[in-house]
Formats: C-alpha cells, structure tokens, sequence
C-alpha cells in the first residue's frame, strides 16, 4: 500500500472494495445482500464477458453488460459505512459522470403496504446522540438524564437525481403497477434497532415515540433503512468533474418489506419476485442514462469488459 490517506495496492486495487480501473462500470446497480447481486446478474446479457470479485471486507462486484450497456452490480453489504467505501473507492477508479441506483428493502412507516416499491426523491439520516447517554457510563453518575427528543439526531434533506428518479418511477410502475410505486422521503437510520424505533429491552435506548418525532420532522417520511442517505449525500458532495458535469447521479427503489404501523412483513418468496422486477426495471434506467458515452469509454487494452 502505497498511500495511507488512499490505500490501493501496486496494481491499483482499491483497499476495500477490492477494484481497480477497468473493472468496474460507470453505470452501477447496487444493493446489500449478494446473494440478491447474484440473482440481479442472471438478467445480465448471456455470453457476454463477465467479471466477478468478492473482497474479505464483504465487497461483491458483478461487471457485464445489460442490452449491450456495460454495468456492475455491487452487493456492499449493511449501513452507511459500507456505502461510503464503496462509492469513494469505485469513483477512485472509474472516469467520467457515473449514475448509481440502489435496490434495498425498508421499513414503511406511512401508508404504503409489503410488497410496494418506495422510490424516494430526497433522503434523511437519523443517528443516535451518544453523549445523551453519558449518565449510563458509570454507577453513581452524576450526569442529567437527557429528554427522549435529545437522543437523536435529525438531518437536513439530501435529494436524489430528479431525472433518475422520475425515469425509476416509470419503469418500476411498468413491472409492478403505478400504484405500487410510492413517492416520499425515506429516512436513514445508523442503526436497525434502536435508530428506527424499535424497543430492545435489553438495552436502554429512549426512543419511545422515535418514529412519530420523525414523522413531525419529515411530514413526507414513507420509509426507514440504513443506506440510503449515504447515497445521495455523497452524490450531493462529489466534486464536479473537469467538464462541470456532476460526478455522480443517484436513485434508488426499495421494496417495503415490514409495515411498521401494521406490525406485518412480506414472505422471502414473494421478496424474490419483487427483487427480479425491480433489478430489470432498474436496469433498465441505468442501460438509458449516462447518453455522454465518449466520457463512458475505458481503454481496451485495461478493462476487462470493453
């Protein structure tokens, strides 16, 4: 490793996502769980060249073609960390405007039922204040016991790419019926517990009405998840490139498979029909975006897929 500020190895391979340039494209569908990369590649076009590397930081990148168009598919795993590697360290390697989607699950906290897709213009984070529990550090603590509204954190709105997501919206209604894409804010949690709500009485969280302070915050709030804010705030913080065209457009689709207000989820079966609709409906976005493609191009003799 050459640059401890930028780790990469001699041959140019990023520290954790394990890439390096030309292999990886600059249209990218990425989601949490590689076994749902793994499904999503099967739409990918037979016979064409394939490259696939799984990294033990618990990268999967899946780099072919859909229709002809260079695409990879990204499992990264689980919370906003894992996205901020992955987005830094594929932008470290890759040339030109990318767009990037991402296909995840959430959680509905409004009106829209299991099985519907939330396709969110803007996003939220929501991060648990660790010094509101600063009274729990030590018996005897002398610390005043903060209100439940102090112990979390609610961000400004970070929106998405509006033409990505209008062009999602339409394909995604094309697969699975207009009604079933919700529009909305969706709200990022660090955590899958006690950041969204949910009462863990083995620990001490004070959460209690978390989600309807949300809701008051966000009067447009459908959704809660753990990636997607980190999406769209570092698309929002990419540098311009040298043409003064964005670095990265963003979007994403998630299918609700728990009703928070109804206490109901959607089985794994019908979960991986959903999945495969979404995945084309997606891909389908990503094959027709990005219409620069002189700016798409990599050098022959350096990409695996060109």
């Amino acid at each position: 490793m050459k640059n401890a500020n930028f780790p990469m190895d001699a041959e140019g391979h990023t520290y954790h996502v394990g890439l390096k340039r030309g292999e990886v494209c600059n249209r990218i569908l990425t989601v949490g769980d590689p076994e749902r990369a793994k499904r999503l590649a099967e739409l990918l076009d037979e016979g064409a060249p394939r490259f696939v590397r799984e990294t033990n930081r618990g990268f999967l990148t899946i780099t072919g073609r859909y229709h002809g168009v260079p695409v990879s598919i990204i499992a990264i795993g689980m919370g906003m960390a894992m996205m901020d590697f992955m987005l830094r360290e594929v932008r470290a390697v890759v040339d030109g405007p990318m767009c990037v989607v991402r296909i995840g699950t959430c959680g509905s906290i409004a009106d829209a039922e299991v099985g519907d897709i939330i396709v969110p213009e803007a996003s939220a984070a929501v991060v648990r204040n660790f010094d509101a529990f600063a009274d729990l550090s030590h018996a005897g603590s002398t610390a005043a016991v903060p209100s439940d509204e102090d112990c979390y954190t609610l961000s400004s709105l970070f929106e998405g790419d509006a033409e990505v997501t209008a062009a999602l919206r339409k394909s995604l209604g094309s697969r699975v019926g207009a009604e079933h894409v919700v529009s909305g804010v969706n709200v990022t949690a660090d955590t899958f517990y006690a950041a969204q709500g949910r009462v863990d009485p083995c620990f001490v969280d004070r959460n209690t009405g978390h989600i309807e302070r949300i809701q008051q915050r966000y009067p447009n709030a459908v959704s809660l998840e753990m990636e997607n804010f980190a999406l769209f705030h570092l698309a929002r913080c990419a540098a311009p490139l040298p043409t003064g065209q964005s670095s990265i457009r963003a979007g994403a689709a998630m299918i609700a498979v728990f009703q928070r207000k109804k206490n109901e989820s959607l089985s794994k079966a019908d979960l991986a029909v959903l999945e495969t609709k979404a995945g084309s409906a997606v891909l389908d976005v990503l094959a027709s975006s990005l219409t620069d493609e002189e700016a798409l191009l990599h050098d022959a003799s350096t990409s695996v897929w060109a």
